[in-house]
């Protein structure tokens, strides 16, 4: 099309610090508008009976975009918000503002891959960057085709290679200015803003629900219903009026009454709203001490809170203790806590690395912060792995050839996600999971291995689970871990079974963590 007009796609990677994808928009770019897109498939019913994204990553992500606006409104920019799926709104809104350009990070995992072939037959020419790694896949001592079969030899390959990461970028000062916003019947038909924040106090604009009418109208009322979302989507920094408020929301979808939109948008606001004073049953338990309570300031979503994070983290004495510690299953300074601003992308695996040497080079290198290195390569694994086999990985069999086809139990399964299976540690860590959004690593294992090799349950079904409940899901790593422990993925075992009571015995001797989540499960039941 000829225009200098950029698309930057915020997909994974919600920070302006070290984001490759972003520098790269930024210097092709002569404007650039940043865009998130509300998929309702996040949000979709799967397969197994219950909604694909529960709440409380929801409300991590509306923390972590709240967080994002404000670091690009600071940079000269802001975010808009789109709601649709990709293939729909992005075409629009490039029409729209008039490019066919986009950029975006790169994400190997079949949806998501999905997603770009659709926006290349609509005509859209989509750059990609690969950035969520570690290291960089071109600097492996092999090509990503022939990554080893298993975790060991990749750590032995890349150490003895020498490999290190490249520095952060730093975040960049300003970017470049919003393009003019079209003002046509077709804007205002597609370009959807959305309001999820649950921080906001004004019903006027409902949430997430946006988007303008979609019945034919007159020319002139296309045009003012155009006007108004054109206004309401417009998030310039310069902007101080009470009618562009913080990632605004749109129009009534139908031609109701003003006094009808307004107690919808009421309506949906009460359901959104998920504020830490909040006393909504869906988080009952959030008054309670929470090994990751997203809910507080110092942990919401977002880079700033992620960096805070990162900063207290390594400033003491937790880096040295991270082995020893590691496999604790309550409190928030046994492990680093980074995964959920890791996998939301507000944080970059850069950006602890650097942290981690400078910590190694002022307080001396341990075995603990070797170990944090040595989980930062699991978690590159993992994303290597879908490099090499894409699909694969998301069949019944994995890349198990002679596994046979997992058998689901619907009941065992529901009994299983609620916490009631009648193992008091097994219990335990799904109503920690169910209430909070987190569980430690060591109770992922059991109740994963619990379901698969216990209860013979479909590993799918428990990958969709901890999909739709943890605040860090990563689809690279839920999905490696779920086929490791069911022996369809590049476990050298063929599979890992954690006897229960073993495991209870060893990491819960005084029963303290059962005794305490069952106590709270009886105390959500009065």
């Amino acid at each position: 099309m000829g225009s200098d007009v950029v698309i930057f796609w915020f997909r994974s990677d919600l920070r302006v610090g070290d984001n490759l994808a972003l520098a790269e928009a930024c210097a092709s770019a002569g404007r650039l508008l940043p865009v998130y897109c509300h998929d309702p498939a996040a949000d979709a019913p799967t397969r197994w009976g219950f909604a694909r994204r529960g709440p409380h990553r929801r409300a991590f992500l509306e923390a972590a975009l709240d967080d994002l606006d404000a670091a690009l409104r600071a940079r000269g920019s802001a975010l808009l918000e789109l709601h649709g799926a990709p293939c729909e709104v992005l075409p629009a809104l490039a029409r729209a503002v008039g490019t066919d350009v986009v950029v975006c990070e790169a994400i190997a995992a079949p949806e998501e891959e999905d997603e770009l072939a659709a926006l290349r037959a609509a005509g859209l020419r989509v750059r990609t960057v690969w950035q969520s790694s570690l290291l960089d896949p071109a600097a492996l001592p092999f090509a990503p085709a022939r990554l080893p079969k298993v975790f060991t030899a990749f750590r032995q390959a890349v150490e003895s290679a020498g490999l290190q990461p490249p520095a952060p970028l730093p975040a960049a000062q300003t970017l470049p200015p919003w393009p003019d916003l079209a003002t046509g019947a077709e804007a205002a038909h597609h370009i959807r803003a959305c309001r999820r924040s649950y921080k906001d106090e004004t019903p006027a604009l409902p949430c997430r629900s946006g988007g303008s009418r979609e019945s034919g109208g007159a020319t002139s009322d296309a045009d003012a219903e155009a006007e108004h979302c054109i206004r309401a989507c417009r998030r310039s920094y310069k902007d101080e009026t009470s009618a562009l408020p913080c990632r605004s929301g749109g129009s009534r979808e139908s031609g109701g009454a003003t006094s009808d939109a307004d107690a919808e948008a009421e309506h949906h606001l009460r359901a959104c709203r998920h504020s830490c004073k909040d006393e909504v049953s869906v988080f009952p338990y959030r008054a309670e001490p929470a090994s990751f309570p997203w809910w507080r300031p110092d942990f919401a979503g977002g880079e700033g809170a992620a960096l805070a994070h990162l900063a207290g983290y390594f400033a003491g004495e937790r880096p040295r203790h991270y082995k020893a510690t590691r496999n604790g299953l309550s409190g928030v300074d046994f492990s680093s806590k980074f995964s959920p601003w890791l996998a939301q992308g507000a944080l970059s695996p850069r950006r602890v690395f650097a942290a981690l040497r400078r910590h190694e080079a002022a307080q001396g290198v341990s075995e603990g912060s070797y170990w944090l290195w040595f989980e930062l390569l699991w978690r590159d694994y993992f994303r290597f792995l879908h490099l090499q086999h894409g699909r694969r990985l998301y069949r019944a069999r994995g890349l198990n050839a002679a596994a046979p086809p997992p058998a689901h139990d619907p009941a065992a399964f529901a009994a299983w996600c609620e916490g009631r299976t009648g193992h008091a540690f097994i219990d335990a860590g799904m109503r920690e999971l169910a209430a909070t959004g987190w569980l430690s690593n060591r109770m992922r294992q059991v109740v994963a291995s619990y379901l698969i090799h216990d209860l013979g349950g479909d590993w799918r079904a428990g990958a969709a689970w901890f999909e739709a409940q943890l605040v860090d899901y990563d689809v690279y790593s839920n999905q490696g871990n779920w086929l490791y422990i069911a022996g369809r993925g590049t476990d050298p075992r063929g599979g890992r079974r954690f006897d229960p009571d073993r495991q209870a015995a060893t990491y819960d001797a005084d029963g303290a963590y059962r005794t305490r989540w069952a106590e709270l499960d009886r105390r959500g039941a009065d």
